[in-house]
């Protein structure tokens, strides 16, 4: 590997601002009206029925009977009318997202206002209101529709950086500063006995930084993900040696799952840095995929010396927490657990559909 190559991966080129502000602004736009997702479905029944129940409150008392009878009723209409309003904002997901935040929002408040009369046109048809309350029910299937909708905005900003510190910041999370140091100073160490591996570890070294530096979509595969995770501990297993025992089992039929971009990174890493750091004799790290039927399992297991338990401030688990959430939102799960000097991380994501698979390699 030529010095200038090397001198690349220490110094990467800093973009103007001009060029910046450009790669913020081409960034593909993140997906807002997006009402498929089974969290986005249960808010919103949930949410409406709370505001029912919350209204009903301003009756003249009649007792809990009566107000629970009142619930009752409403919702025979309006569930109807919000699960029609979930099912066409999933179906018009695309075309809708072509639309600027307040024209969705616009199309999401006609669409509510819409689902408002049909819900009152359906307790009318029942003979549940003798006095149809047209004007109230579109002003209030609006005002809901709107109202989860700018919730819709606000998840989608937060999947996207919005700006440059945010992506600095990012960046500066995925890899650790004292990684690169101690990489190099592994390669420094081989360069005269072993000069082809040390040629080996700088050219994962420089694959590493390049994939993280590079401007990211809001998912990668999996198979992706355990391909970055295997040069990074390439490059750690030269440092640490026989300290570091790694384990692989592999699923394939789980490589197509979708997950936020270096998300194992920190995992990995964190194992590393917990299990075979602290430890004269080294720690066994497993990394593990399985498919259960429509769901991918991911688990990064790690011994930890005996008595020592789980350090740190957990800001790297909180991240692959949080992003993970504004993924898959309840359909993903992250969690963790010490046991009998054994540490896990276990993720849990849905399989994308046939559909989406298309979507993504047409």
């Amino acid at each position: 590997m030529k010095d200038s190559q090397i001198l690349s991966i220490i110094q990467p080129p800093r973009p103007n601002r001009a060029g910046r502000a450009r790669a913020v602004d081409n960034a593909p736009p993140a997906l807002v009206f997006d009402a498929c997702h089974v969290g986005v479905v249960l808010r919103a029944v949930l949410g409406v029925q709370a505001v029912i129940a919350a209204v009903l409150l301003f009756q003249p008392a009649g007792g809990a009977a009566q107000w629970l009878l009142q619930v009752g009723l409403l919702t025979s209409g309006t569930l109807p009318a919000t699960l029609l309003w979930l099912v066409i904002g999933c179906a018009l997901k695309r075309p809708l997202g072509r639309l600027s935040h307040t024209g969705q929002l616009a199309a999401g408040a006609a669409l509510g206002a819409l689902a408002g009369l049909g819900a009152c046109a359906l307790l009318a048809l029942l003979g549940l209101t003798w006095q149809p309350p047209w004007l109230a029910s579109a002003v209030a299937g609006a005002l809901l529709a709107a109202g989860l909708v700018a919730a819709l905005i606000w998840r989608a900003r937060g999947r996207v950086p919005a700006a440059t510190t945010a992506r600095l910041a990012e960046l500066q999370a995925r890899i650790r500063p004292h990684f690169l140091f101690n990489t190099l100073n592994t390669a420094i160490a081989l360069v005269r006995g072993d000069p082809a591996r040390a040629e080996s570890i700088l050219e994962d070294l420089a694959e590493l930084f390049r994939h993280a530096l590079a401007e990211q979509g809001d998912t990668a595969t999996l198979a992706q993900e355990i391909a970055l995770a295997r040069q990074y501990l390439g490059i750690e297993q030269a440092r640490f040696g026989e300290r570091l025992q790694v384990e692989w089992a592999i699923d394939e039929q789980a490589g197509s799952a979708r997950l936020p971009p270096l998300i194992l990174q920190p995992l990995v890493e964190n194992a590393v840095k917990h299990g075979v750091e602290p430890s004269a004799a080294g720690a066994q790290v497993r990394i593990s995929t399985q498919r259960r039927g429509d769901v991918a399992l991911i688990k990064v297991t790690n011994t930890v010396p005996a008595g020592q338990g789980r350090g740190g401030h957990g800001i790297a688990l909180k991240n692959v927490h949080d992003r993970l959430k504004l993924l898959h939102d309840v359909q993903g799960s992250f969690r963790t657990a010490l046991a009998a000097d054994v540490y896990q991380a276990r993720i849990e994501v849905p399989m994308p559909s046939r559909a989406e698979l298309r979507q993504k390699n047409p």
